[in-house]
């Protein structure tokens, strides 16, 4: 069953080669020999294990369909050593059968695999495979092969690994299509060029002819305002005859005319806006088990009722904390009246509507800094709140 679910694999993956080759014409293929150093699963076989270092030797040969991706089949012949130790262990040699997709990385600086084997001892073992290796070019057409890989025993679970050093003969190289000649240097090959002496630097079409990308009836080449709408009257140079205003779009399609000259505008004329959020924060620090604030004239509050004056649409909540000093049940109560004392200075000295004010205490439930220090209980007996508005601003060239 082992063999057969290997010999499946093989014919998918050689299956996959020929299809891809079908799109991309081979890069790389080999033919290689190699010797390796194979390390097994002391566990193995069972009952009695045994089984450590050991020799191999084999061929492979490689279907490189592209610069990164290829398909490697193996096949070896491995001769195992037994523990000394383990007087019950006997040697064992076998073969072992594999398939491995392999990726290569950029400049071939090394290349990482992935597969399957078929290993045939005593017992039969199938395995998965990853490894690591590089082919070091010596020659145009002979690459040495370095490798380390790992297996895993998809049955019994063992574990083995090997190096593997080879040799590798390279055929079917390819450097790519030959060029074809393009000789007004457009980029479209004489054979599909209608326009063959295109100006040098030309924007052309897929038949090498110059096209006109606005459609304002002045060619590419030529036309030093290639973006003018459609429509739009222009002169020789493609540019167009009249805008009034400045902002680069003509009067006949200007909808917002005596725009300011440091506006950014749009298709149609008109300033830009885009949404901006603005936002001011407040927080006041109270004296230990007070709720009385101290100076209501502070910067830091008149700023903040300036903001709320500017955007009167916006609302706050008011936020009272404590330091952890005192009981949980008091803390909470203390900062219940830190809040409304704050709330209160906004509505008597600035003529806040209390419509636009809220207030929550929090207690010791949110400490900013939970140090037991005097300085921590200090900066924790605050009231915090802040607004935030959206705003249009206009956006400038």
């Amino acid at each position: 069953m082992k063999k057969l679910t290997l010999a499946i694999a093989f014919a998918l993956a050689g299956s996959a080669t020929s299809a891809i080759a079908q799109d991309a014409p081979p890069y790389e293929n080999w033919v290689g020999g190699f010797a390796q150093y194979y390390n097994a699963d002391s566990e193995k076989p069972e009952p009695v294990g045994g089984l450590e270092d050991g020799k191999g030797f084999g061929a492979e040969m490689g279907f490189r369909f592209d610069p990164s991706w290829a398909l490697r089949f193996e096949l070896g012949r491995v001769l195992i050593d037994n523990d000394d130790n383990n007087r019950s262990s006997l040697a064992d040699d076998g073969t072992m059968l594999g398939a491995d997709l392999m990726y290569f990385l950029e400049d071939d600086a090394a290349y990482v695999f992935s597969g399957l084997r078929q290993q045939s001892l005593t017992d039969s073992y199938r395995m998965a495979s990853l490894g690591v290796g590089k082919h070091w070019k010596t020659a145009e057409n002979w690459r040495v092969i370095t490798e380390a890989a790992t297996y895993y025993d998809f049955g019994q679970g063992y574990n083995e690994f090997s190096l593997k050093l080879g040799l590798a003969y390279v055929f079917g190289l390819n450097t790519g299509p030959k060029a074809q000649p393009d000789s007004d240097g457009d980029g479209v090959f004489d054979a599909m060029d209608r326009c063959p002496n295109t100006p040098a630097g030309t924007e052309v079409d897929a038949t090498g002819c110059n096209i006109d990308s606005d459609g304002d009836g002045v060619r590419n080449s030529v036309d030093q305002c290639p973006n003018t709408p459609a429509g739009t009257e222009v002169n020789a140079q493609g540019c167009a005859i009249k805008d009034s205003d400045g902002d680069g779009v003509v009067d006949a399609l200007d909808e917002c005319a005596n725009t300011p000259s440091t506006d950014r505008v749009d298709a149609k004329g008109c300033s830009m806006f885009e949404e901006t959020e603005v936002f001011v924060e407040l927080d006041i620090l109270f004296d230990n088990n007070s709720s009385v604030v101290n100076n209501p004239d502070s910067e830091m509050i008149v700023e903040f009722v300036e903001f709320m004056r500017t955007y009167p649409n916006t609302r706050v909540r008011i936020e009272g904390h404590t330091s952890s000093v005192g009981t949980e049940e008091y803390n909470m109560a203390l900062s219940e009246r830190r809040a409304e004392a704050v709330k209160q200075v906004l509505i008597d000295q600035y003529g806040i509507a209390a419509s636009r004010l809220s207030t929550i205490g929090y207690g010791e439930t949110r400490l900013k800094f939970t140090e037991n220090t005097q300085e921590a209980h200090r900066l924790n007996r605050r009231i915090e709140g802040k607004i935030t508005a959206t705003v249009e601003e206009k956006l400038t060239r």
